[in-house]
This record gives structure tokens, C-alpha cells and sequence, in this order.
């Protein structure tokens, strides 16, 4: 069973070991894994306690997180071994039962099983960016951003 609750500075280093991991699974996927940097290099300049940010746990152990404000998802990663297992799934619920009537989320172009989540939970491709990779502007990037409405689903 999957339990969503906010986040505490004590599941710091597990958010830690989640984004390192999945974010090079992500990477490998669009840019490069040499575009990588680590959560603890990037987490203030992007924001990560900006605004709400809540974490999955099976077992008691932290499996997954995201952040949000009412009309943007910013962050979304989960353990390599709970992919496909509904924990971005229920994140992504989180954040939409919290959300203003639309809700944005951008995302690397080429993370398939990314779009494939989100769209599954209503949203839909309304850009594609070209420009640098944002927080390692040394790479060349490409995003796309997803909007859900209210009435989509």
C-alpha cells in the first residue's frame, strides 16, 4: 500500500538516493547521463521547497516524491524499484486533488514512460521547447509541456 504524506527533513537523504538514481535512468533516456547532476546540487536553485512537496512510502520507506504549487508539477521521481508500481501514479493524484482547475508539468522530450504517466492521468502535449537543459545549461535539450484541465479528467 502506497501512503502520500508531506515531506520531513529527516527523508532528505532518501530523496537523495531517489532522484540520483532515477534521474539518470531519465537522463539516459533524452540528453545523456553526462548531463547529471545530483538532487544536492540542484534542489535550491530549482525550487524543490518551493512550494507543496509530498512523498510516497511502501513500508514504510520513502519510494517516491514530488513537488508542486497548485498549478505546476516541478519535480517527480521514484526509486528505480518501484517504477511501474503506482507510486508516480498516486504522486501525480496528489498533486492534482491539490491543484488550481489546470495544472502544467514540463518534462525531457524522449522520457516515454513519463508522457505515457502523464498522459494516462489527462494531460496533454500543448509545446515542445527547444533550448539548454535548465540548472546544467552546458547541454542541449529538448522539453515538452503537458496541461491538464479539470474537465480533461
Amino acid at each position: 500500500m502506497i501512503k502520500i504524506r508531506p515531506y520531513r527533513s529527516t527523508d532528505w537523504p532518501r530523496l537523495c538516493e531517489i532522484h540520483d538514481s532515477s534521474r539518470l535512468d531519465e537522463l539516459d533516456l533524452t540528453v545523456g547521463a553526462d548531463a547529471f547532476l545530483t538532487l544536492e546540487q540542484t534542489a535550491e536553485n530549482e525550487g524543490i521547497f518551493d512550494g507543496q512537496l509530498m512523498v510516497a512510502e511502501v513500508d514504510n520507506i520513502v519510494q517516491g516524491f514530488i513537488a508542486y504549487s497548485d498549478k505546476e508539477i516541478t519535480w517527480l521521481y521514484v526509486a528505480p524499484a518501484f517504477y511501474r508500481r503506482g507510486v508516480g501514479r498516486a504522486l501525480v493524484r496528489q498533486a492534482i486533488s491539490d491543484s488550481a482547475s489546470t495544472m502544467d508539468v514540463e518534462m525531457l522530450e524522449g522520457n516515454a514512460p513519463a508522457l505515457e504517466l502523464y498522459r494516462s492521468e489527462g494531460f496533454e502535449v500543448v509545446k515542445r521547447i527547444e533550448g539548454t537543459l535548465e540548472g546544467n545549461e552546458g547541454f542541449a535539450a529538448a522539453g515538452l509541456v503537458l496541461r491538464r484541465n479539470i474537465k480533461s479528467g
